[in-house]
């Protein structure tokens, strides 16, 4: 009876670990993750907006913005937690050469731990990222 009862809570410790370990998860950001979330969201965003008609007839890369900010904001939604607000800002957006700046800043949501219990704080992460898209390639355009 001893043996099961220590089995029981050892696995009643363990699920408790894990709950608190997913509910810190959920209310931390780092810097880091979405830092590689947006340069890989950037840049394939970027090449689903290039238009190839273009690079065709003359050989050189041009992005259409539009496709762009649809692509980025559509990939962003997929891959980001439901725990967390995200505002995103385009700074610049080049067309030829294929260039984009963006900025977004997550916020967590209210925390009740520590000292300010009653206050509820967030904390902001701020992730600027700027993509130029460019090709080593010596493509000449049929005349």
């Amino acid at each position: 009876m001893k043996e099961s009862l220590w089995g029981y809570w050892i696995v009643v410790l363990g699920i408790s670990i894990m709950s608190v370990m997913i509910l810190l998860q959920n209310l931390t950001t780092t810097s880091e993750q979405d830092y590689y979330m947006i340069r890989e969201v950037l840049e394939a965003s970027m090449y689903e907006a290039v238009d190839y008609g273009y690079y065709r007839d003359t050989g050189e890369l041009k992005m259409n913005t539009e496709k762009f900010t649809e692509n980025f904001i559509r990939r962003f939604a997929e891959s980001v937690n439901i725990n967390k607000k995200y505002n995103i800002t385009f700074y610049d957006i080049y067309e030829t050469p294929p260039a984009a700046s963006v900025s977004i800043i997550t916020t967590t949501e209210h925390s009740n731990f520590g000292e300010n219990q009653g206050a509820g704080e967030t904390a902001d992460v701020v992730s600027r990222l700027t993509g130029i898209l460019y090709t080593n390639s010596k493509y000449q355009p049929k005349s």
